[in-house]
């Protein structure tokens, strides 16, 4: 791994690097959201220049409330009107207005600390009124606190991506946080990289920017108040970096890193035809994770020998409806078509924990905990049904599977199965063509089922490990946290335990096995799940060939001897210590 350049006056920030490569460009500040603001303490001589500040974002907003309430169109609901006056009758609200003020003067609040903190306040007052109209002025309060926000710190910033993204001029979004919904939207902006406060290496948000394909780093402590708008910026996605405003030496040094990296991924390709095998000639499988259809060309371009995992999930959010059967079933097939005869995993609806629809938020005290995939599937039938139909009707172009999600019991899986077999009946019944036989496997990503893996080995196709959600449950620790981040380990002997068991109940119930977490798709985790005996691997497309490069070096037969002699042992397992 390259040195980092440190010669020059700068900032350097330092997370956890989640897709690698480098990337140069301007700060974009993702943080219009009231969550997302900056706190600091201004100097006593700047109060008078914060509170006009702020008292000018309340002449912008009043004024385009103003604007907005005179131009509404004749069909515009009645309603708008009154609400477009509520909000303005807000702005003026001195609790509103002066308590802000207050915080600016008396405490040295920044303007969008001391809104934020303030409309926190109105917020929970009126969410604690009996009667529910003043209760749900709430809601109106929140609105008018972003509205400020927006005029604080300018054009809304999907509004500056879209207008920038027009331009040839590299873009890094920098945030505290992007939720899956908003990275799908951020999908057509044109940015070289992003980098953010929250997050760990397995997050959701995490896996998406891989699928972008542009380096990313999170968990970045003090990203949104050290860096600004316009900050010319370095993203290392190899040490995890955030180099703000660096010298022209280390621009220079960093163009050189980029082309070295780029020259060595072209190098990389010759092996995308390559069989996959080790030198004692074990054949591998390997296959890529997807979350929407237009990523199936990269997996081809990278040599995927199927679709291991389709996140469908990923279908369902940042829109304001449902998709519909219909559009399921075109996203599945199309995908299926793509694929040209090469299998397709479709995994069921794995909503909750930090993947929720718009208009649905949780209401559980610990979503990673709740009602969450087959959970909530299987309490919503109808809605579950309908992903199946689609699912189904997709088999008749192509081998497809269905796949499982968090599965813990065996009552689930009667319940599950028996939920297909309903839908079958009902598509032969009209007459709508599937596949004869559509394999149903189940993610191993709780350690209840893992533990006792023998009657669900049984009971399913096929098992994926999905190891990110296990090693989160194994553990007790919160894999989007960054706070314990550092605990997150995949080399825990309890977690590998796991995993070497699932492998082996496949093995005697001659069921296949993949694991299709981040794990799969880290290169130098590789020769340890060699040696636990996996024989499949998915993950995301741009991963592939760096692990088919170690499988190609590795000997199979000579791991499983070394991981099995270390795990009756109870030795904790190094990886490097496998190599060679």
């Amino acid at each position: 791994m390259p040195e980092l350049p440190t010669n020059g006056p700068m900032i350097c920030l330092y997370g956890r690097s989640v897709a690698s490569g480098f990337a140069m460009g301007r700060a974009v500040m993702m943080s219009a959201t009231a969550l997302e603001v900056a706190h600091y303490r201004i100097a006593e001589g700047d109060v008078d220049a914060e509170r006009e500040r702020f008292l000018q974002a309340l002449a912008e907003t009043r004024a385009d409330l103003q604007a907005l309430a005179k131009n509404l169109p004749e069909d515009a609901p009645k309603e708008l009107a009154a609400i477009l006056n509520v909000h303005q009758l807000l702005l003026d609200d001195p609790l509103l207005a002066d308590e802000t003020i207050k915080l600016i003067e008396t405490r040295h609040y920044n303007a969008e600390w001391a809104l934020t903190t303030q409309g926190q306040i109105l917020d929970e007052q009126f969410s604690a009124m009996e009667d529910e109209y003043l209760r749900e002025r709430s809601a109106d309060v929140r609105q008018v606190v972003e509205r400020v926000l927006e005029s604080l710190n300018g054009t809304p910033v999907m509004v500056r991506l879209d207008e920038m993204s027009k331009t040839d001029e590299p873009l890094i979004v920098i945030a505290r946080d992007i939720s899956p919904a908003d990275m799908i939207r951020l999908r057509g902006a044109k940015f070289a990289g992003f980098a953010t406060e929250l997050g760990g290496p397995t997050s959701h948000t995490a896996i998406v920017a891989r699928s972008m394909g542009v380096p990313a780093v999170v968990g970045v402590a003090n990203a949104m108040s050290v860096i600004r708008d316009g900050d010319f910026v370095i993203v290392d996605g190899l040490q995890g970096a955030l180099l703000v405003n660096p010298s022209p030496a280390q621009i220079t040094k960093y163009q050189e890193l980029a082309n070295e990296y780029r020259e060595s991924r072209e190098r990389l390709l010759k092996l995308r035809d390559v069989e996959a095998h080790t030198l004692d000639g074990v054949r591998i499988r390997l296959m890529a994770n997807i979350e929407l259809p237009e990523e199936v060309p990269l997996a081809l371009s990278q040599g995927a020998q199927g679709i291991g995992l389709f996140r469908s999930e990923f279908l369902f959010l940042g829109r304001h409806s449902l998709p519909t059967e219909e559009e399921q079933f075109e996203a599945y097939r199309s995908v299926v078509q793509e694929m040209g005869g090469k299998v397709v995993t479709i995994r069921t609806l794995d909503l909750g924990a930090d993947k929720v629809l718009d208009g649905e938020p949780s209401s559980a005290t610990n979503p990673a905990l709740g009602l969450r995939a087959i959970r909530y599937c299987l309490a919503k039938p109808d809605f579950f049904a309908t992903q199946l139909r689609a699912i189904l009707r997709a088999s008749a172009f192509g081998p497809t599977r269905i796949l499982i999600p968090m599965i813990t019991n065996l009552a689930e899986v009667e319940a599950t199965m028996s939920m297909i077999q309903s839908v079958k009946d009902e598509l032969r019944a009209k007459g709508i063509k599937f596949a004869d036989h559509v394999p149903v496997g189940a993610m191993v990503e709780v350690p209840a089922m893992a533990i006792a893996i023998e009657p669900f080995a049984e009971a399913f196709d096929f098992l994926s490990i999905g190891t990110n959600d296990l090693i989160q449950y194994t553990l007790g620790i919160d894999r989007t946290d960054s706070d314990v981040s550092d605990l997150y380990d995949p080399l825990h002997p309890a977690v590998l335990r796991l995993i070497a068991s699932t492998i082996n109940a496949g093995e005697r119930f001659r069921k296949p096995v993949s694991v299709c977490g981040e794990m799969a798709g880290e290169s130098h985790m590789t020769r340890l799940l060699l040696g636990l005996g996996l024989t499949e691997f998915s993950m995301h497309p741009r991963q592939l060939l760096d692990v088919k490069q170690e499988i190609l070096k590795a000997h199979s037969n000579a791991l499983r001897t070394k991981v099995a002699v270390s795990l009756n042992r109870a030795q904790s397992i190094d990886p490097a210590d496998l190599a060679g």
